[in-house]
């Protein structure tokens, strides 16, 4: 027997409003959430509680790339946090949750946490 669980999604704002190589914060149930915008229409939601730091930040970090990873660097101490799988790049036993995004009619939505 398969086990359909459907998803919850929650929107956060307008797509316009987040520029390419940028991140915003949400508050989705209680749960701070970094949201990043990439070129190609790419997104990415993933806590924005730095764990290094112990700072709600990674959503003002900067924004690229490493050897072709998307990532986001905490402005704290600068660890460096792979966007897709929440992995830190600078340390291997340090990560985050990552949540799913989508663009809907204009507006970013993510999977509540």
């Amino acid at each position: 027997m398969t086990t359909s669980i459907e998803r919850t999604w929650t929107a956060v704002c307008s797509a316009e409003v987040v520029p390419e190589y940028a991140g915003v914060a949400a508050l989705l149930d209680g749960v701070q959430v970094a949201i990043f915008h990439l070129p190609g229409d790419r997104w990415y939601a993933l806590s924005n509680w730095d764990p290094c730091s112990g700072a709600a930040v990674l959503s003002r970090g900067i924004v690229g790339d490493a050897g072709g990873v998307p990532v986001v660097a905490s402005p704290v101490y600068k660890e460096r946090f792979a966007l897709e799988d929440g992995q830190c790049l600078d340390a291997e036993d340090v990560s985050v949750p990552v949540y799913q995004v989508r663009v809907r009619e204009g507006v970013v939505e993510v999977e509540s946490p």
